[in-house]
């Protein structure tokens, strides 16, 4: 991981990053490209010490505009307490799931369903686990339509804070190229596993976004 170069990306990055009032330390770039053809962009650390990470292939595939519009899109994340909302989700659920395996541990009644004459430890644990994926199943589809709901508000406001969703479209359209992303997936399978909303939804919102906001171009 090295810092970004002076040039065209790096002023505009920072021209961005001033805009939308981002205070970070500095950009780099990671050598993705070693690994594989997959891109990428994100923010790590907190207060000033944010860092923007750009994948060297991102900046090999997109354009300045395209690459600035998908930060646009992370620096929505920061913005709109997503980062904040998912470490206390996080939380909550590590809390819900400790909070579950003290019941099953010492609950009398779910040891005499299954004939065990006293609960203990080790019954807890084992009952514990026959219901851990069911549970963790429930939990990640609410996690997941928080999640994708996170994700069309940071493509509004990322939007909205260049002026430019034809941009975030475009880059939207070469990741999922390049990332080899499924662009009509089953609905059902949307709602059980994706995270992230399907490119095509994405672009939809954003074309609508733009179709009523008139300063939008």
């Amino acid at each position: 991981m090295e810092p970004l170069e002076q040039g065209e990306l790096r002023t505009a990055i920072l021209a961005l990053a001033e805009k939308a009032d981002f205070d970070m330390k500095d950009i780099f770039v990671i050598d993705g490209s070693k690994r594989s053809s997959h891109s990428n962009a994100f923010f790590t650390g907190f207060g000033p010490s944010k860092r923007i990470c750009l994948f060297d292939t991102l900046i090999s595939q997109q354009s300045t505009d395209e690459i600035v519009a998908v930060l646009g899109h992370e620096i929505g994340h920061y913005k709109k307490g997503h980062i904040y909302i998912g470490m206390v989700l996080s939380f909550l659920e590590t809390f819900l799931m400790l909070y579950l395996l003290s019941i099953f541990i010492s609950n009398p009644d779910l040891a005499a369903a299954f004939y065990v004459s006293e609960p203990s430890a080790y019954f807890g644990l084992i009952a514990f686990g026959m219901l851990l994926t069911p549970i963790q199943t429930v939990l990640g589809v609410v996690g997941n339509i928080i999640s994708r709901m996170n994700e069309y508000s940071a493509d509004k406001y990322g939007a909205e804070l260049t002026g430019k969703p034809k941009d975030l479209i475009l880059s939207l359209k070469k990741l999922s190229k390049d990332n080899l992303s499924n662009l009509t997936p089953h609905p059902f399978s949307v709602f059980i596993g994706y995270s992230h909303p399907p490119v095509l939804m994405r672009v939809r919102a954003l074309n609508d976004l733009e179709s009523h906001d008139s300063t939008l171009v």
